[in-house]
Order: structure tokens, then C-alpha cells, then sequence
């Protein structure tokens, strides 16, 4: 006889069943993104994956990059240091000869003074990382440290002897500040005054008349010489040469004098080619080369003046070699001199022709901006003087053999024949209208060289002609813009 069914556990189970049911279709769908992920990936999904893969190796390559560029920033920076260690130790060294003891003895003062320094900041490094500092030792208190006796006594030489000179060149350091920010003003006062009364340098007579239309006949025009010295100027020679010799001036009337001091064959066959060209072409152009080339740019200037035929010329024009005068350069130059029989130079403004290459060429151009638009024209016009920048101007002979001509006692032999001039009684003009082309460096190491030529001489022309200025009979300003424009 079988048993009777059991309703009441049926009833339970089926509930059950319903309810595990209900729970697993809600499992399932909140979580069927997983299952279609695991089981069934898309091509998208995958894409994605080797995106991130692909980004993740790619900042990989960027951190080590930073890396690689650090550790290469550090060993430039320990390798010039280095390198700079050892070229002062060469220089040092180099001075050990008998003609330069003055300067060895020099050298060996600043290398006392420096092993003091280094010890002084050993000192000075102990006693902050012992806290002395904050509660310095005394002589009068018992210090038992040998170290800290020799700080204590070392603070009292410093109180007492060191800081009162000190603190006088710093007030004298501050006074030059102040005198020369005073000057920068009063030159910025003076350019605007020129401006809003439109002060201009005004000539007597014009050569723009043409010789051909009977305008003025060729003997009119005075005799000027040319000059563009020149070294190794392989890039820039043909286009300084056919600036010069294109000039809207009597062919008769002038010489071109390529005064060259190149030590390579190569670029003096080159020159002698581009002169030859404009030879056949009807330019009177001679090319010079010395033979012992004493004296830089001064001694090469000084050869060439030194020729016979320069006696038949009455102005002499100066061109370095990446310069490029504009055709009518010496018609709107030389009609200064006609009347100012007490006129030396008419100094022309620079224009640059790469001036916005680079950082460094916009920074050049605001600091010779500010030179020639300030500096230069407040000088010429209130003072009549100012410094003769080596070029794009014109001398007129007879001033450059009163003053002595060009020496070569100082590399800068445009400054040194300026105020040669000046103090014999010449007068200077600056033309801001008048323009000629050059090139600024590019590169810092050109313009380091270029930087070390123009300062390496003026403190020591200041000491050659320092008794000569004083003998003078120049006024108290211009004895101020004399001593202004050497230390500057």
C-alpha cells in the first residue's frame, strides 16, 4: 500500500523552486555585461585594450626620455665645470714666464684669495649646522671647542675690519648705479625733446642732382676712398664688395681699398677674383694684403692710410665686412661736411637684417636700438660727440692725421681715434635717417667673441688717455659722457 503524498512539502518546495528562480534571472541580468565580456569580447573591446596597452607603453618611452634629458643636463653641467677648472688652471700655469711675472703675481693673489674664501665657507658651514648662528659664541664666554674659539675670534675680525670696506663698495657701488640711471634718464629726456622739436643734422648742399642733366659737373664731387677691411670673410666678401662698388658716385671720384688679412690662400684667391671682376667693370678698386699683420683691424687701417695716393682723396668712408651700404650712402653723407670745415666723422645708424631670427638677435636689437636711437643722437646733437662704432662712417683725412692716425695700442681703435679727435677740437655728426644693412649673430658664441672684442679695451684705453683728458680743455659734461662711455 503505498504512502499517502505529502501536500504540505510539495506546496514548500515549489515556492522555493520559484524563488531560487526569480533570483537568478536578477543575477544574471546585472551582470551580463560580465558574461558577454568573458565569453563573447567584442572587437571594440578590444581596440580599447590595445589602445591602453599602447598609451601606457608610450608614457613609458616619455618618463624615460625626461630621464635620459636630466642626466644629460647634469653631465653638460659637471662637464663644464670641469672644463672650466681646467682652463683656468692652463691659464694659470701659462703665465709662469718671465715677460708676464706682473700677471703671474696676479694670478697667484686671486688664487691666495680664493683658498681663503673656501676656507672661510668651510667655517661658515660648520658653524650653521652647529647652530651658531642663532646664538653666536663670544671671546669673553669660556669655549672649550678650538673650532668654535676660532669662529668666535673670526666674527669679531669680520665685524670689525671686513664689513666697513665692504659696506663702502657697496655704497660706492650704489652711487654709480644711481649716477648712471641718471644718465640713461636724462638721455631719454633728451631723445624725447629731439623728437617732439624735430631737430635734424642739416646740409648745405644735395648731390641728388644728376651729373648727366648738367646738374652738377663731376668735379663738384670731392674724392673718397673706400675701406672694407677684412679676415677670413668667406660668406659675406662679394656682397660688402658690390655694396660698395654700386655706390651713385663718380667712378673718378673714388677708390675702393679691400684691405685683407686673411691667413687662408683660399678665401684671399676667392677676394682677389671678386676684385678682378670689378676691375673690368670700370671700378678704381685695389686689393691689399700684408704681409705681417700687427695691429688687427688698427694696424691694417694704419698700413692703408700710409700709401701715397691717399693724399688725393679728402674723406675716406669705413665698411667691415658684413656690411651693405645703400647706393646713394655717400650722397647723403658727404654733404654734411660742406661748410663744417671743423667736422671729423659722420657716424650712420645700424639696420639689421636678421633681427628677428632668434631671441638672441631681438635682445641685440634693443640693446643697439636704445644705443643708437638714444645714446648716439643725444650725444651728437647736444655734445657733438659720441663714439665711432667702428664703421659705416665717413672720416674726413685731414681730422684722422691731426688726432695721429690709427694706433694700435688698444683693441678698440674706433673708440681710441674718436676721442683722439675730440679732444683736438673735431666735431662729430650722427645721421639717425640714415641707414646701413648688417647682420647680427646668431649664435652666442659669435656674439661672446663679438661681446669680448668691444669690452676688452675700453678700461685700458681709459687708463691711457685718462692724464690726456684731464689736460684738456673739455667741459665738465663732457668729461662725465668721457668717463660715462668708457665704463659702460
Amino acid at each position: 500500500m503505498s504512502p499517502s503524498p505529502n501536500y504540505e512539502f510539495q506546496e514548500w518546495w515549489n515556492k522555493q523552486r520559484t524563488s531560487d528562480h526569480n533570483d537568478l534571472l536578477s543575477s544574471s541580468e546585472t551582470s551580463s555585461f560580465l558574461k558577454v565580456d568573458i565569453h563573447s569580447p567584442s572587437t571594440e573591446a578590444s581596440v580599447g585594450e590595445k589602445d591602453r596597452s599602447r598609451s601606457a607603453r608610450q608614457l613609458s618611452w616619455i618618463y624615460l626620455l625626461k630621464v635620459h634629458q636630466i642626466a644629460h643636463f647634469l653631465a653638460f653641467i659637471t662637464n663644464g665645470f670641469i672644463t672650466l677648472i681646467r682652463t683656468a688652471k692652463r691659464r694659470v700655469s701659462s703665465r709662469s714666464s718671465g715677460s708676464h711675472r706682473s700677471e703671474s703675481r696676479f694670478y697667484q693673489i686671486i688664487k691666495f684669495f680664493l683658498l681663503i674664501s673656501v676656507v672661510l665657507l668651510i667655517f661658515e658651514l660648520i658653524a650653521y649646522f652647529k647652530g651658531w648662528h642663532f646664538s653666536p659664541p663670544t671671546v669673553e664666554s669660556e669655549v672649550e671647542d678650538l673650532v668654535e674659539y676660532i669662529y668666535a675670534k673670526w666674527l669679531i675680525i669680520r665685524a670689525n675690519y671686513l664689513a666697513p670696506p665692504l659696506q663702502s663698495l657697496t655704497n660706492a657701488c650704489i652711487v654709480l648705479f644711481m649716477i648712471q640711471s641718471v644718465d640713461r634718464l636724462v638721455l631719454v629726456l633728451g631723445c624725447f625733446y629731439i623728437k617732439f622739436r624735430g631737430f635734424k643734422p642739416e646740409a648745405e648742399m644735395d648731390y641728388t642732382e644728376d651729373v648727366e642733366n648738367g646738374g652738377m659737373n663731376v668735379e663738384d664731387y670731392p674724392m673718397v676712398m673706400l675701406q672694407i677691411p677684412m679676415c677670413n670673410e668667406r660668406e659675406v666678401y662679394q656682397q660688402s664688395i658690390a655694396a660698395v662698388c654700386i655706390q651713385d658716385w663718380p667712378r673718378e671720384r673714388m677708390l675702393v681699398q679691400i684691405l685683407d688679412d686673411s691667413d687662408d690662400a683660399d678665401v684671399q684667391a676667392l677676394i682677389k677674383v671678386e676684385v678682378h671682376k670689378w676691375q673690368q667693370k670700370g671700378v678704381h678698386i685695389i686689393y691689399r694684403h700684408r704681409l705681417i699683420r700687427t695691429g688687427y683691424k688698427a694696424g691694417n687701417l694704419k698700413s692703408a692710410m700710409n700709401c701715397d695716393y691717399v693724399k688725393d682723396y679728402e674723406f675716406v668712408a669705413i665698411f667691415d665686412a658684413d656690411f651693405q651700404p645703400a647706393p646713394d650712402f655717400l650722397k647723403k653723407t658727404i654733404p654734411y661736411f660742406k661748410g663744417n670745415d671743423d667736422l671729423a666723422l659722420v657716424q650712420t645708424r645700424w639696420s639689421f637684417v636678421n633681427k628677428d631670427e632668434n631671441l638672441l638677435t631681438r635682445l641685440q636689437n634693443i640693446n643697439l636700438a636704445f644705443h643708437f636711437e638714444v645714446e648716439q643722437q643725444v650725444n651728437g646733437w647736444f655734445i657733438n660727440f659720441f663714439g665711432f662704432n667702428g664703421t659705416a662712417g665717413v672720416w674726413r683725412i685731414k681730422a684722422l692725421k691731426d688726432c695721429g692716425g690709427w694706433l694700435e695700442r688698444t683693441t678698440v681703435e674706433d673708440m681710441d681715434i674718436a676721442v683722439r679727435a675730440h679732444l683736438c677740437g673735431w666735431k662729430f655728426i650722427y645721421l639717425n635717417d640714415v641707414k646701413c644693412l648688417c647682420e647680427l649673430p646668431e649664435s652666442y658664441e659669435a656674439y661672446k667673441k663679438q661681446q669680448h672684442r668691444w669690452h676688452s679695451g675700453p678700461m685700458q684705453l681709459f687708463r691711457l688717455c685718462f692724464i690726456d683728458i684731464l689736460h684738456s680743455k673739455v667741459g665738465v659734461i663732457q668729461l662725465f659722457k668721457f668717463s660715462a662711455s668708457f665704463l659702460a
